[in-house]
């Protein structure tokens, strides 16, 4: 069984430990990203008997901006690479 624990800080109100073994990492990711899950504490990923402290790295993931791979047009990119070549070979 794994699922995470997300600890959500209200300051003076408390806090809420967010635990629903059917949201997987993706979704926790998506609800930090959104905005949905804010103040967090820290985010535990528990695994059968384990259990790892992966807030730094889930925080990380989530402020990457996701880019979908069609929208990725390497074409351009190996264009602007001869391009910038060929304006340094005329300097």
């Amino acid at each position: 069984m794994q699922y995470f624990v997300v600890m959500i800080e209200y300051g003076r109100r408390g806090r809420e430990a967010v635990v629903d073994p059917e949201i997987t990492r993706r979704e926790v990711i998506s609800r930090i990203a959104s905005g949905e899950y804010r103040n967090i504490s820290f985010i535990h990923e528990i695994v059968e008997n384990t259990v790892e402290d992966v807030t730094e790295a889930m925080l990380t993931e989530a402020a990457l901006p996701q880019i979908a791979p069609e929208d990725v047009d390497l074409q351009a990119i190996r264009l602007d690479h001869i391009r910038d070549l060929r304006k340094h070979e005329r300097t």
